[in-house]
């Protein structure tokens, strides 16, 4: 399971990277976004993978620590995940603005020439 999970990362993260390098800005945006759930997955498998272990507590129950999964990289995903989301909307209304400004979505406002 860690096998296929650490080729996940790093496809994700490979993919990311070689869209950062496109020249058009819905692209960059596209490779952002990968790289960004390639560094969620990354702080999820470092919690440890465990299945069949719950993250809280059973109502009137005494805690074993060796039974329960850590909720902290779960709770620091989720928080990533959010800020991940306003920051992709963000870049949207930048990406928007400029393409209205310069008239093309090329990560320098110009189009090469043919």
């Amino acid at each position: 399971m860690e096998l296929v999970l650490s080729l996940a990362i790093g496809v994700l993260f490979g993919a990311g990277i070689w869209l950062v390098l496109r020249p058009r800005s819905f692209q960059v945006l596209c490779g952002l976004m990968l790289m960004s759930y390639a560094v969620n997955l990354f702080i999820f498998a470092m919690g440890g993978l465990r299945v069949d272990r719950p993250p809280l507590t059973p109502a009137g129950s005494v805690p074993d620590p060796a039974a329960l999964a850590d909720p902290l990289p779960q709770a620091l995903v989720l928080t990533a995940i959010v800020i991940g989301f306003a920051t992709t909307a963000l870049y949207l209304v930048v990406m928007i603005g400029a393409r209205g400004i310069t008239g093309t979505d090329h990560v320098d406002g110009q189009e090469p020439e043919p």
